[in-house]
């Protein structure tokens, strides 16, 4: 038996052999009509596209591209080339007998494969659920900001972004409409670690960015996440040599101008305005014509400058940046300096991987001293920009002659001078260990540290009319703060069949720290040769010092549910249960969870259609949190300085008192919110369609609304839970590109409809006014709220006629040429009971337009944003429009008069308030604007030119931003951004807000 089972494996063995042989001159005589096929793959403007996938059609057989683009393959001379990439449309090309075949890969916009970052983890674009919008860094990198919310501007549907021009400004971003009262930033988080994108942050650094906008997909940072979140990954290194990049761009600013009169006509007015009022003339001085605006204004530059080093092997990579940004500001004694650098790293060694992504930064601040945007045109043209005979020498009225208490904005800069200095560290190391290759498990350790120095100098010298002498003083302080993460994620990814599954769970802690000391000095001693004071504190007398300590804590637990099901149906569910210190005992835990699903019928057996590529239907539901109060608000405050005398001996004790009510039954705010969404990609996806509908409701809102001061309370007004909030709105983008021969163009329209309203108020109330602005249940926030203009009087007559139901003569004490208001209570008298709600300073819709072509070696791109249907409050007008009070006044008014009667400008009197108030429909105007935003040109140099050189690409940009805007809006910018305490209600009052500025760039930009 044994006999035969080995003479049976002999056998067995013999026809294997044979059959080998057989194939084997099979192969050889199949080989010997392969030829071998190189050539590169590069990008449309000729960079190297590196491993990319080339594949046999038909075959498994394939090769990949290396660092430089370039491939090499045995292939028959009949056979077709398949090229493919991530974020680029597969190419087919016949190789018809050639050896030589170079492929220009064509960026796929829709970009299925993608891969998106989502929170703790990715996903493919494809397979999202929720409402997560992708940016390309370079559309930002190319236009000048400061900051990365400067930039979104106007790319992605749903994202709201006022920002400004002053150096060091940071915008201010609303991701799908208002969530509370307080705060609308959104959260950042920079390679997991939770922090801010603010000016300290350089924007060139960004390899992706991802804005997570509804509840479902932003549900993973539950309580942090109630304004939506940005995560933003930095760039990493990738195989390959080192590769060198460096950048420079120059870019020249220019402030927008008020048309203001000059001495002349200003002088012709307001000599009338006084006549007017009977009073006498004041005795201007005619010898003077002073341009305030030539004197504070000024061409501002912008110097950006980027390098970077980047390279990797098989197991390890690296990518160090370094990048200095300065900004002389527009306004005299304005900059902004900014030094950074980065190192991110990481390495593979069998199952454990590691790496790092550290941010070293400091950033310097010459804060705007006042506001120059008022005082320009609250200062008169006689009034001259020197004068001797007042303390410091500088011009800024008189009595009698320059009756205004305007601010000379030269001597305020000089005299009164803000620095803001911050050394930031951040960063994040972490770790993995991939035990098999469908589990995993993450640790992460995120810390940030700020060194915050701030020092405002007093000198000595007078800025405005009958100003008290005051002597100099220096006030200082160091703060520091510092915010530690820890987190440790557990991930399981497999797939069974036509199931994949991904289940996450995990743990974060984080801690935050800020402590501050200060100090004050004052009657400072100078120095005698130089003339400059003495700023450091052991100089000068009546020392104050003080210092503070804030801490918090928020621990989390986290899980997420992934699941896919043959790529057509899709479902994902996140919970989050977040515990924060801000909150009483009671109240600490909150739980936030969310569900999401998505339908691929494109993938359906059933659906059928070459005209459409991709077809998804998306619906979610979450609930996030907010704990947005400051650290202690659920606690009393105490003032232990007083004293008190008691006993017979009126013996002085020390005592303390409650200054601050407490409130603790403190609360999350509960963000509850509805997504419906659809995908859908046409004509071989050149054709992207992508629409949203969303509810959003904020329960529990945690507000401070306003009450007396008997009460005991006078630290500020307590936080409650009080109001709710709700939002519906539509987005919808459609986007398009194409590729014909060598010329390829894109373009993409984004269109948001956002309408908010206040449901209630809560703590009893129906109703808030702050200004000119009416807040009241069941209407949008921060409503117009001002009396009701109806022309002007033209004669005596009219205004004895002007009668309510009664016959009582409204406005008994107006005169020809005054302004008529409504008496919209009839009660015979213009009070503040006839102020009504008459306009939103909510827009309508927003838009963004984006556009670019290539061709050859040249490129071409333009963002247009527009806004329609806000109503906003000029603040400048209801100045210089005013005649009661000193300021100039815009040129080429025509005043009522008896001559000049057909008009809508009421008389100018000085002695008259009826003409100058400030809480009527006079000052309300159309804030609509179409403004081209960004517009750039670039070339890169032929790669022929640069062969000899040592330098792979050399790129040349030049752009403007800006420099366009459609408007009737009379101040200086309709896309203001209003800075002030009360912003959330008072979004649309423009009172000296900082312009955003016409700027013109320059740029190179090489590598190798």
């Amino acid at each position: 038996m044994q006999k035969s089972m080995k003479t049976k494996f002999t056998h067995f063995l013999t026809k294997r052999y044979y059959l080998l042989v057989f194939f084997s001159l099979l192969l050889q005589s199949a080989f010997a009509q392969q030829i071998t096929v190189t050539g590169k793959v590069t990008t449309a403007d000729g960079q190297a596209v590196p491993f990319a996938n080339v594949l046999i059609k038909g075959t498994q057989n394939g090769a990949v591209t290396d660092f430089d683009g370039s491939y090499k393959i045995a292939a028959g001379g009949s056979q077709t080339l398949v090229f493919s990439s991530q974020g680029y449309k597969t190419t087919e090309i016949a190789i018809n007998n050639k050896t030589s075949i170079n492929v220009t890969m064509t960026e796929d916009a829709m970009k299925l494969e993608e891969i998106v970052v989502v929170g703790y983890g990715s996903q493919q674009k494809k397979d999202l659920t929720g409402a997560v919008a992708l940016v390309k860094p370079d559309e930002i990198q190319k236009r000048q900001v400061t900051t990365v919310a400067d930039g979104l501007q106007g790319l992605v549907t749903g994202v709201k972004v006022r920002g400004g021009g002053r150096p060091g400004q940071e915008a201010n971003v609303e991701i799908r409409g208002l969530k509370n009262l307080q705060n609308t930033n959104p959260l950042y988080v920079i390679d997991g670690l939770v922090t801010s994108a603010n000016r300290d942050f350089n924007p060139n650094d960004i390899e992706s960015i991802q804005v997570l906008k509804d509840a479902s997909a932003a549900a993973i940072y539950g309580s942090r996440a109630a304004n939506g979140v940005i995560i933003i990954t930095t760039k990493k290194g990738k195989k390959g040599p080192l590769q060198v990049e460096v950048s420079a761009k120059s870019s020249f600013t220019v402030m927008p101008r008020y048309d203001l009169m000059g001495t002349e006509e200003f002088a012709k007015y307001n000599n009338m305005a006084y006549d007017n009022a009977g009073l006498p003339r004041q005795n201007l001085n005619m010898a003077v014509n002073t341009d305030w605006q030539d004197a504070v204004f000024r061409t501002g530059m912008i110097q950006d400058y980027n390098a970077s080093f980047s390279g990797g092997s098989e197991n390890s990579s690296f990518f160090m940046s370094g990048n200095y940004f300065g900004n002389e500001g527009t306004v005299i004694g304005t900059d902004f300096d900014r030094i950074s650098f980065r190192v991110n790293s990481s390495g593979t060694k069998g199952i454990f991987s590691i790496g790092e992504n550290l941010a070293i930064s400091n950033a310097k601040t010459d804060e705007m001293s006042g506001n120059p945007i008022i005082d320009v045109y609250r200062m008169t043209p006689t009034i001259p920009l020197y004068d001797p005979s007042n303390p410091g020498g500088y011009g800024y009225g008189k009595q009698g002659v320059a009756d205004t208490f305007g601010t000379n904005p030269l001597a305020l800069a000089d005299f009164s001078n803000v620095t803001n200095e911050n050394f930031r560290i951040r960063g994040n190391i972490w770790s993995e260990l991939k035990f098999v290759p469908w589990l995993k498990y993450r640790f992460n350790f995120g810390y940030e540290t700020s060194f915050d120095s701030y020092k405002f100098m007093r000198k000595k010298g007078s800025w405005t009319l009958n100003q008290p002498e005051d002597p100099s003083q220096t006030d200082q302080n160091k703060g520091r703060s510092e915010t530690l993460l820890f987190e440790n994620t557990l991930t399981f990814k497999k797939e069974f069949g036509k199931h994949d599954i991904t289940l996450l769970v995990g743990q974060t802690y984080q801690e935050d720290n800020y402590n501050q000391i200060y100090g004050t000095k004052r009657n400072l001693p100078m120095n005698s040769g130089t003339g400059q004071y003495y700023e450091v504190l052991n100089q000068g007398d009546s020392p104050v010092v003080g210092g503070f300590i804030n801490e918090a804590a928020l621990t989390s637990y986290l899980g997420r549910l992934e699941y896919n099901y043959d790529n057509r149906y899709l479902f994902n569910a996140v919970i989050r249960r977040d515990g924060s210190s801000r909150f009483s005992d009671g109240n600490k835990w909150g739980n936030f969870p969310s569900l999401s699903a998505g339908w691929r019928i494109s993938n359906e057996s059933f659906f059928k259609s070459e005209f459409i590529k991709d077809l998804k239907l998306r619906a979610s539901y979450g609930e996030l949190g907010s704990g947005n109060i400051r650290e202690y608000e659920s606690k009393s405050f105490i003032n232990n300085f007083g004293q008190v005398v008691l006993g017979k001996d009126q013996t002085l004790y020390p005592s303390a008192t409650q200054v601050k009510l407490s409130n603790s039954q403190l609360r999350w705010e509960k963000l509850k919110q509805t997504n419906i969404g659809l995908d859908l990609g046409v004509l071989n996806n050149d054709l992207r369609l992508t629409a949203d509908y969303f509810i959003a409701r904020t329960e529990d809102v945690l507000f401070g609304f306003p009450i007396l001061l008997t009460t005991g309370n006078d630290g500020g007004n307590p936080i409650s839970n009080a109001a709710t909030v709700e939002n519906k709105g539509f987005e919808f983008e459609l986007a398009y590109s194409k590729k014909i021969n060598e010329f390829s163009f894109n373009a993409s329209v984004n269109f948001t409809k956002v309408n908010n309203k206040l449901v209630s108020l809560g703590n009893g109330q129906n109703e808030n006014i702050i200004g000119n602005t009416m807040t009241r249940s069941g209407s949008p926030v921060g409503m117009w709220y001002v009396l009701q203009t109806n022309g002007l009087f033209q004669n005596q007559q009219e205004i004895d006629n002007y009668k309510n139901a009664d016959g009582k003569v409204i406005m008994p004490n107006a005169v020809p040429g005054d302004i008529r208001f409504k008496d919209n209570n009839g009660d015979g008298q213009i009070t503040n009971e006839d102020k009504a709600i008459v306009g939103s300073p909510w827009p309508e819709f927003e838009m963004g337009l984006n556009a670019g072509a290539e061709y050859k070696n040249f490129d071409f791109s333009m963002n247009w944003i527009a806004s329609n249907g806000a109503t906003v409050y000029n603040g400048f007008r209801s100045v210089v429009d005013r005649f009661d009070d000193n300021s100039n006044y815009r040129t080429g008014i025509q005043p009522w008069t008896p001559e000049n009667p057909n008009t809508d400008f009421p008389r100018v009197t000085k002695g008259s308030t009826l003409n100058s108030r400030g809480d009527s429909d006079r000052f309300l105007e159309s804030g609509n604007f179409i403004r081209l935003k960004y517009i750039g040109f670039g070339y890169n140099l032929p790669s022929s030119v640069l062969e000899k050189s040592g330098i792979t690409r050399a790129r040349l940009t030049l752009s403007a931003q800006n420099i366009l805007t459609i408007t009737k809006y009379k101040g200086l910018d309709p896309e203001f951004s209003n800075t002030g305490d009360n912003r959330i209600f008072e979004r649309g009052v423009d009172n000296g807000s900082f312009p955003n500025l016409k700027t013109y760039s320059f740029g190179v930009e090489f590598s190798f």
